[in-house]
């Protein structure tokens, strides 16, 4: 059949497909499977944050590993939408100017909280941008909802 379609539309057998093309049928995933990869991407980073949060209480380094754990939680969970929509699409509805504050703060606040805990060693302060990266991150996801801003 795809060789009837490629005689009647007049493209030749040995014709060269654009990279551009080869790759984008290349990884192109069904629906099924991009809704499978956003559960299971999305619930690992809810395990993340639940994970980081029971680490919390622990003596020395709790501080340090919630930060991480809380951090690395709300990337995957950030990540987990991109199989939904495509990479691209993301990065480009997450710098509309409709969302660019939120998404501006709450990258900020990600990459603060990694500061606070790793160069500068202040867990008050990498606590404080936990809170305000969930602040954030509930901006952000707000703003996806019609007339919620």
């Amino acid at each position: 059949m795809d060789k009837l379609r490629r005689v009647l539309s007049g493209r030749d057998e040995n014709e060269e497909v654009g990279l551009t093309s080869q790759i984008l049928d290349s990884t192109t995933l069904s629906f099924g499977t991009r809704v499978k990869w956003f559960v299971i991407c999305f619930a690992g980073g809810v395990l993340c944050s639940i994970l980081g949060t029971a680490l919390l209480f622990l003596p020395k380094a709790g501080v340090k590993l919630f930060a991480v754990f809380y951090t690395l939680g709300n990337i995957a969970a950030l990540s987990s939408t991109c199989f939904l929509m495509g990479p691209f699409k993301q990065l480009k509805r997450m710098f509309e100017p409709t969302r660019l504050i939120a998404t501006i703060m709450m990258l900020l606040f990600l990459v603060l909280t990694l500061c606070a805990v790793f160069w500068w060693n202040k867990r008050g302060l990498a606590i404080i941008f936990c809170i305000l990266q969930f602040l954030s991150m509930t901006w952000y996801s707000i703003s996806y909802i019609p007339f919620a801003r």
